[in-house]
């Protein structure tokens, strides 16, 4: 009997430890949600240009996959409206659909960097914009107090901050990053051929006159002269001899 209630009581006791555990168990907590460029740059209320090209360009949906599945992060340089309207006019639509690509990624560097990493980051830092001359890179300079970019073709502040947690930095700027391979100035263009069949210039002498006839022509031109003047001679004396028979 007593062995009967030990057992009883020593399940009991499991049951009341099992219960314990399991009502202190922690509940998982929520799943962070996965970052949203777009978001970021829709709450900024001034980047609608930018947002329109990263939609149609589709680098928006790049970046958003880079973000979620990276362990170095991505950096963003986001022109505002008024930077784009400050472009040349029709500047954007004579880019082609893979120099808008170029243009867009050209203001993403594939790394995460704050300010303060930019103070010890050697120049010229790449994008993940790349041409037939490989990679673009700009040059960044950084202070305590401003950070500056340059591309060759110009150059501009970073005015603020809109995101800088890892893995995305998203920083504004007031003028449109123009890479040299698409925006620098262009080679000369080469000299045409020359066309076939075209006419040889005409013999000439050093002084730019046309080369006097050589002696041997002259004599030739006199002897066929003299030959003229013989037989007309000859026709006129037969001519006047028949007027006597």
């Amino acid at each position: 009997m007593a062995s009967s209630q030990t057992l009883i009581f020593l399940s009991l006791l499991l049951l009341l430890i099992t219960s314990t555990h399991a009502l202190t168990k922690v509940a998982p907590g929520p799943t962070p949600a996965p970052l949203n460029l777009t978001s970021i740059l829709e709450k900024g209320s001034q980047y609608k240009t930018l947002l329109r090209l990263l939609k149609e360009t589709q680098i928006g949906e790049q970046i958003e996959s880079q973000l979620n599945n990276s362990f170095s992060g991505l950096t963003v340089f986001a022109p505002t409206d008024n930077a784009f309207s400050n472009l040349k006019a029709g500047t954007l639509n004579s880019l082609t659909s893979q120099d808008q690509v170029s243009l867009v990624l050209y203001h993403v560097l594939p790394r995460y960097y704050t300010p303060e990493m930019f103070q010890t980051t050697s120049n010229p830092v790449r994008t993940q914009a790349t041409g037939n001359n490989g990679v673009y890179t700009l040059n960044v300079t950084s202070t305590t107090s401003q950070l500056n970019v340059s591309t060759g073709v110009d150059q501009t502040e970073v005015s603020n901050s809109l995101y800088t947690t890892f893995p995305l930095a998203v920083y504004s700027v007031d003028k449109v990053l123009l890479p040299e391979d698409l925006f620098g100035p262009k080679p000369p263009a080469a000299a045409p051929a020359p066309e076939e069949g075209a006419d040889k210039p005409k013999d000439k002498t050093p002084s730019g006159k046309a080369r006097a006839p050589s002696a041997a022509a002259d004599a030739s031109a006199s002897g066929a002269g003299l030959r003229r003047v013989g037989w007309v001679g000859a026709v006129v004396g037969v001519v006047f001899v028949g007027s006597f028979l």
